[in-house]
C-alpha cells in the first residue's frame, strides 16, 4: 500500500485520488507516521461494503439457525404462493 502523509495529500489531493483510481490500489495516509486515514476506489469501498453486509448476513443466518429463529425457504416460498 502507498503511503503519502497527510500534508502531500493536502497538496496533492486530485492526483493522489487519480493514481488510486487508475491503479486500483489503495493509499495510506499518514499523519507523524501513523495511518490516519485510506483513499481507496468508489469501486473498491462499494466491493468492501457488500462483503462487509454479506458476511453480516451469513452470521446473522448462522446465529438464527443455532436458535433455531428461521423459516426455512420452502416454507417461505409456500406461504408466498411461489411453489
Amino acid at each position: 500500500m502507498i503511503e503519502v502523509a497527510v500534508s502531500e495529500a493536502r497538496n496533492r489531493l486530485a492526483e493522489v485520488i487519480d493514481d488510486t483510481r487508475r491503479s486500483g490500489e489503495p493509499v495510506s495516509v499518514t499523519k507523524r507516521g501513523r495511518r490516519v486515514a485510506v483513499i481507496l476506489s468508489s469501486e473498491a469501498f462499494d466491493q468492501l461494503v457488500d462483503r462487509a453486509d454479506e458476511l453480516d448476513d451469513r452470521r446473522e443466518l448462522e446465529a438464527a439457525r443455532a436458535e433455531d429463529d428461521y423459516v426455512p425457504w420452502d416454507e417461505v416460498k409456500a406461504a408466498l404462493g411461489l411453489g
